[in-house]
């Protein structure tokens, strides 16, 4: 039955083509959820609309949105996106307060699942933490001494794009080599897709049988027991496992909480993981660290999103 107290918050992940919403109560339990598909040109109306189908699971007070791109909170401004398309972005706070009469909280998705890792999730019992989402791109957060750090530039923690491979591809932001040329979900099917041209075995493999397969598909082949999906997984681990010990290294945070859909392969990406940092990390600093998979799954953004809304001004 809906809740009708105004001390429910909203949270919504835009995402390419699609997004996520949940409605949280006051406590965090989640009250509701939906999710919908929208045009690029349409992205203020689309927002607006599952706004409304938000608010039939209870009034809200307010609506944390979260974005692939670097936001300004101080002056509700996106920065940079190359997920929404500009008119959107220029505008974004003033229109969808106009659109829905609500307070909106603009953040990074990745700010945003960390945040809602860290009061819901695995990082719930921990003071610090690191988070790394491995998707369409590779986004980092951290929270120190209970706060989310963003930086001089409210821009920290863009792991995805720190130099892993110097001889590797170009990355979109005109680096070369960057973890999220190697580890995101595209890249991990690209990677997949050549080694599949390329080696006559792993012709053996269930992928090798679609034309269109993603990042979700090799880890539920390599969880089926498909050697070539599992061989993929353990050398992504190794390149995320290297990031990890850089943060390790540099920030000696007490948990590294690690998400997206790539890790529900579980420990077939998580061992090579733990295994390589362990490898490259100053051993005292490793040994004080914990490596985990993210808990809330595929609602982490919105979540996160929510408890955002929920709690700026009131820490």
């Amino acid at each position: 039955m809906p809740s009708n107290s105004e001390n429910n918050f909203a949270g919504i992940e835009v995402a390419l083509a699609m997004m996520r919403g949940v409605v949280v109560s006051g406590s965090g339990e989640i009250i509701g959820r939906s999710e919908s598909t929208y045009e690029p040109e349409n992205l203020i109306a689309a927002i607006a609309d599952l706004t409304r189908e938000l608010r039939e699971a209870g009034e809200v007070k307010s609506v944390g949105l979260a974005i692939p791109g670097l936001v300004n909170r101080e002056t509700d401004r996106v920065l940079i996106s190359t997920g929404l398309p500009f008119t959107a972005r220029e505008h974004i706070h003033a229109d969808l307060m106009t659109a829905t009469g609500l307070r909106f909280e603009l953040e990074n998705d990745a700010n945003a699942a960390a945040y809602g890792e860290y009061k819901a999730g695995a990082g719930r019992d921990a003071r610090d933490i690191f988070y790394m989402g491995i998707g369409d791109a590779i986004g980092g957060a951290m929270i120190l001494d209970g706060k989310l750090w963003t930086g001089a530039s409210g821009c920290a923690g863009e792991i995805g794009h720190i130099t892993i491979d110097t001889e590797g591809v170009e990355c979109v932001c005109g680096n070369t080599g960057c973890l999220e040329t190697t580890c995101s979900g595209p890249n991990i099917v690209r990677r997949a897709r050549e080694r599949l041209n390329r080696d006559s075995t792993s012709s053996l493999s269930t992928l090798a049988m679609h034309e269109e397969f993603t990042a979700g598909d090799l880890a539920l082949a390599a969880n089926n027991g498909d050697d070539f999906s599992v061989m993929m997984l353990e050398r992504t681990g190794r390149s995320i496992g290297i990031a990890v010990a850089s943060v390790i290294n540099l920030l000696s945070l007490e948990r590294i909480i690690l998400g997206g859909t790539i890790m529900e392969a579980g420990d077939l990406i998580l061992a090579p993981i733990i295994a390589e940092a362990r490898k490259r990390s100053f051993q005292p600093c490793f040994e004080a660290a914990k490596i985990v998979s993210a808990e809330l799954g595929a609602d982490g953004v919105a979540i996160g999103a929510a408890l955002l809304a929920r709690d700026t001004g009131t820490e």
